[in-house]
């Protein structure tokens, strides 16, 4: 490997996007996973064609897209990666044909393709005071970690899907790949209806936060997503981005209370706790309290769950829908390099997933440093043994490499029998 600048590994440094070029050939080759990558692709071969009729796309240097690439083999697909390391790799659907044979062909379709989620934290630009637009800190995170939380919990319970990979985006957001057979199959009204099921929030205009509306009783799956922001409302929304603590943020508050003569009693509560998140919320919450308790029923009965509606509107998943509803929409796959940040998109664990740190997520820098200070730490025991050990298990990619495998794991157990080859497949861990 030629030398970086200083092979000790140190403190992450700002990312300078004008040496990715010269830095990926080298991921491509020693760090990224290309068997395992693989072995998710080809579903164990349990499908006719389901890998050679794959499109991959990539986006070189200088924005050149190339689309519509498909492989018949893990050693293809490796080198093409390899020889032409582009900055950007998205997985598309799997077509009725070869994708690379489409301009001979008037009749290609989609046939199947993971169902995907992505959710961009600058859709919660309107309420996270931290950070702005590509921005994230471990405070914005926590909505990040909600929804990952809310979605993982509904995709499970509620449609019984098993084998969910989250991967953070590289830079400002998550996605979801869902790879059940059954998911990967809906078509594309199934997949709309499926978002739009998860998908709570309206849309309030420009310069208001969306709404949610809850009306007579709550569907057990707003229950259950209640159940789980619930308990964190006060420390995200009041403590962490302060969203009551000035006029702008209280002027959304009140646009949640769809009636003029209830906003106007609010707000000349509100003036006793002016700048005070907490003291704000706490009067909120007691006005609708006095309002149930006033025998007012008629009154009372518009406002049943407004309290709900408005803890969930500030902290229920901000869905892409668009990216779900797509049949054939693409999605940046796990383990690229993102151009502008240099991080890894590393796959989590959804069950801790607010204890992962977006600021610490490693760049390609830092991985490459890493195999280099391991190298030059162990030449004592000789280069033979030094290459027996993969290049990502010296790096700190290694935990996200190992949570893609126990994915693979799982996935690949419902696949047995069911190619005749699976049972010769090695496990590249």
């Amino acid at each position: 490997m030629p030398e970086l600048e200083d092979s000790t590994v140190k403190p992450k440094a700002t990312f300078d996007p004008n040496i990715l070029q010269d830095l990926l050939p080298l991921y491509y080759k020693r760090l990224f996973p290309h068997k395992q990558f693989y072995r998710w692709m080809s579903y164990g071969r349990s499908e006719s064609s389901v890998f050679s009729n794959r499109e991959f796309s990539f986006t070189l240097q200088d924005d050149i897209y190339i689309r519509y690439q498909s492989f018949e083999t893990q050693q293809e697909l490796e080198r093409e990666i390899c020889s032409k390391a582009p900055f950007k790799i998205d997985i598309g659907a799997v077509y009725n044909i070869r994708p690379k044979d489409h301009r001979g062909s008037t009749a290609i379709q989609p046939v199947q393709r993971e169902l995907v989620f992505d959710i961009d934290m600058t859709d919660y630009d309107d309420i996270r005071t931290c950070c702005n637009e590509a921005n994230v800190c471990q405070l914005c995170w926590k909505f990040m970690s909600i929804a990952c939380r809310v979605l993982d919990e509904a995709l499970r319970e509620d449609f019984g899907f098993e084998h969910l990979l989250w991967v953070f985006s590289g830079r400002r957001g998550i996605h979801c790949w869902v790879s059940d057979k059954a998911a990967r199959h809906l078509d594309t009204a199934a997949r709309s209806a499926i978002a739009m099921y998860l998908n709570l929030l309206i849309s309030g205009g420009e310069g208001t936060t969306s709404r949610v509306i809850i009306h007579d009783e709550m569907h057990h799956s707003v229950r259950r997503a209640y159940r789980i922001v619930a308990p964190l409302f006060e420390e995200i929304c009041l403590v962490d981005q302060n969203m009551f603590g000035k006029p702008e943020g209280v002027r959304k508050l009140l646009a949640l209370v769809q009636d003029a003569s209830v906003r106007a009693e609010l707000e000349k509560r509100f003036k006793a706790v002016a700048n005070d998140s907490k003291g704000v919320w706490k009067e909120f919450v007691a006005y609708f309290d006095e309002l149930r308790m006033s025998g007012n029923s008629n009154r009372y009965r518009r406002f049943k769950f407004i309290v709900e509606e408005v803890t969930l509107a500030f902290t229920y998943p901000r869905l892409d829908i668009n990216v779900t509803k797509g049949f054939n929409h693409l999605l940046k796959s796990p383990f690229c390099v993102h151009p502008k940040t240099g991080k890894v998109c590393i796959p989590f664990n959804p069950n801790i997933a607010s204890k992962f740190d977006p600021t610490d997520v490693p760049t390609i820098i830092d991985l490459l440093k890493e195999v280099n200070a391991f190298d030059e730490k162990n030449t004592v025991e000789g280069e033979e043994n030094r290459s027996k050990i993969k290049d990502y298990k010296k790096t700190s990619m290694f935990k996200g490499t190992v949570i893609f495998e126990e994915f693979l794991r799982k996935l690949e157990q419902t696949f047995k029998g069911k190619a005749a080859a699976l049972t010769d497949m090695k496990m590249e861990f």
